[in-house]
């Protein structure tokens, strides 16, 4: 298998594992959620940005519906922005600057 074509599915299945743990079947609720975060994320870099010890938090952060659980879409979006900011720690970017102003523009 490619290597995109293993991201994608483990992504799925991964979801999958522990959204059908408990709770509502294809949503992750908070001790799921919590469970994810543990054991799928050892990196010090990405556990910085999601904290699976303040699951309040980090429930606040991907609950987008605000219906306490999380949804397979806002799972994605969780696995996006890690992705991002992996990207950023490799590149060296990731310094935001504001939209719409020059380099050396001042308000």
């Amino acid at each position: 298998m490619a290597r995109l074509d293993q991201v994608i599915t483990n992504i799925v299945d991964i979801f999958l594992e522990y959204a059908d743990d408990e709770g509502k079947k294809h949503q992750l609720n908070k001790e799921e959620l919590k469970k994810v975060l543990q054991k799928e994320i050892q990196s010090p870099e990405l556990k910085q940005k999601i904290n699976a010890d303040d699951i309040e938090e980090a429930m606040e952060m991907l609950d987008k519906n605000h219906d306490g659980e999380v949804n397979f879409r806002e799972f994605c979006r969780c696995i996006s922005d890690l992705a991002k900011c992996y990207y950023h720690k490799k590149t060296g970017r990731g310094g935001k600057r504001s939209k719409g102003k020059e380099e050396g523009e001042e308000d």
